[in-house]
């Protein structure tokens, strides 16, 4: 028997890893999907320590088999991480670290996979600290935070909104859609949003420099008129 001289080689396991979720159901639940993702991005546009990922899968285990009940978040975000691209989410890859975050955009069809498997997962296995769902038709709308090891449900403020300790930031329904509000109750706009408001904050500032520029002309004006009186009645203004 001959016997190899290369020494073993570790073998390990793969970090670069496709995602393989189905597609979201109906286009209210990818719009749902795409405005939560460009508002947190835009709104921590200068930050380089998270990852926000959609519809993406994540996998914990060298060992997990795909099946029909178990996929990945519709939206994650984790923190103390590296801002940058990923084809998926690979625990082993990423230093350990599961969500911080996770929301769920139900559907009619796993409704009952959201509120019941997946949550347990969320709890027991990634130890996610903050969990909602969210139904973009019927407009269901709950939150948990991680108490010890178990899952309690977020009391909603005066408005109906529920805190995320983690994202520092309020969720709640406007105009049928789940938004992302500050903590000092102003909305997170998206980029066209924000783009509107810029364009109205320039507008409003034009306008007020053209109402001084105004107001200056017409007391200028009214200061010749009052020196042509003065000097029709032959009154030196250096005399008043």
């Amino acid at each position: 028997m001959v016997l190899s001289s290369q020494p073993d080689t570790p073998i390990f396991p793969p970090s670069e890893l496709l995602s393989d979720e189905p597609p979201l159901e109906t286009t209210r639940h990818l719009r749902q999907l795409i405005l939560l993702l460009t508002c947190l991005e835009r709104l921590w546009n200068d930050r380089h320590d998270f990852f926000a990922g959609g519809n993406l899968s994540i996998y914990y285990s060298i060992r997990q088999r795909k099946s029909e009940d178990v996929r990945g978040p519709d939206f994650f975000v984790v923190l103390d991480t590296e801002r940058r691209e990923r084809k998926s989410w690979v625990v082993w890859a990423e230093d350990g670290k599961y969500p911080n975050f996770i929301l769920e955009v139900l559907s009619d069809s796993t409704a009952q996979v959201d509120r019941g498997l997946k949550k347990q997962l969320y709890q027991d296995v990634f130890r996610t600290p903050d969990y909602f769902w969210f139904h973009p038709y019927t407009l269901e709308f709950k939150g948990f935070k991680l108490n010890y090891r178990h899952y309690e449900a977020i009391e909603p403020n005066d408005r109906g909104w529920l805190w995320s300790n983690e994202l520092q930031l309020f969720l709640g329904v406007l105009n049928e859609q789940l938004r992302f509000f500050t903590p000092e109750g102003a909305l997170v706009p998206t980029p066209e949003e924000a783009e509107i408001q810029e364009r109205q904050r320039t507008e409003a500032a034009q306008q007020q420099v053209q109402t001084e520029r105004q107001r200056a002309e017409q007391a200028e004006a009214q200061a010749a008129i009052f020196l042509r009186k003065l000097q029709e009645l032959g009154i030196d203004p250096a005399d008043l």
